[in-house]
């Protein structure tokens, strides 16, 4: 079954008390091994709506891109944040996370009346905000800011490909799959591998006799 659009519920409930400018905030790449985490921030036009705005991990490349296009085109105002590999292992990858939203909140050139989140609450910004759990399937506010910044991320992943063909990124995007460790085995990694990330980092071992090996607890 066809997954459903993502409501408004939440965005009506605000315009009725008085607001205009809601944005809705997302994230994605928060679980890669590669890469940077990406948010994207949206305040739609309710007289411009843009159909079939979901869940961007329900869509396809080719539906992805179109919708964050058209959404691009017609939003009130539309912005990005992005923390790169270097700055996750710096931090953690929940504080990379807020921060990129806060990112995008900040760019936005449109000041939003209030904030719409997916599932976390956004701190050092001045703006009242709630966080909603699954927010990306049922505010299209937060839906079309997950599209954004999944198209923008997946483009990203794919000029990281030509630099690295070997890893595969065009296909994972960076997210940890069997090839993806295995070209990481194979080759180590690379600039834009999240070096403190299981996987990625070099799990040192120790001999046990009759050749069996063991890795240590961390």
């Amino acid at each position: 079954m066809r997954p459903r659009a993502a409501g408004f519920v939440h965005e009506r409930q605000l315009f009725a008390a008085g607001l205009r400018a809601v944005a809705g905030v997302d994230e994605v790449g928060r679980g890669c091994l590669a890469g940077p985490v990406v948010a994207g921030a949206v305040i739609l036009d309710r007289s411009r709506p843009v159909p079939g705005v979901r869940d961007s991990k329900t869509l396809g490349a080719a539906a992805r891109e179109r919708l964050a296009r058209e959404i691009a085109g017609r939003a009130v105002a539309f912005a990005l944040g992005v923390v790169d590999p270097e700055e996750i292992d710096r931090t953690d990858i929940l504080r990379a996370t807020l921060e990129a939203m806060r990112r995008a909140v900040m760019a936005l050139r449109v000041r939003p009346d209030f904030v719409l989140v997916d599932a976390l609450n956004i701190p050092a910004i001045d703006v009242p905000q709630r966080g909603l759990v699954r927010g990306d399937r049922i505010s299209v506010s937060i839906a079309a800011a997950s599209i954004v910044a999944k198209f923008y991320r997946d483009e990203m992943m794919l000029a990281f490909h030509d630099l690295y063909p070997a890893y595969g990124f065009d296909q994972h995007k960076g997210y940890g799959t069997s090839e993806h460790l295995d070209a990481l085995r194979r080759f180590g990694p690379t600039p834009w591998h999240r070096s403190t990330f299981r996987g990625v980092r070099q799990e040192p071992s120790f001999d046990l006799p009759f050749g069996l090996k063991a890795q240590p607890v961390n």
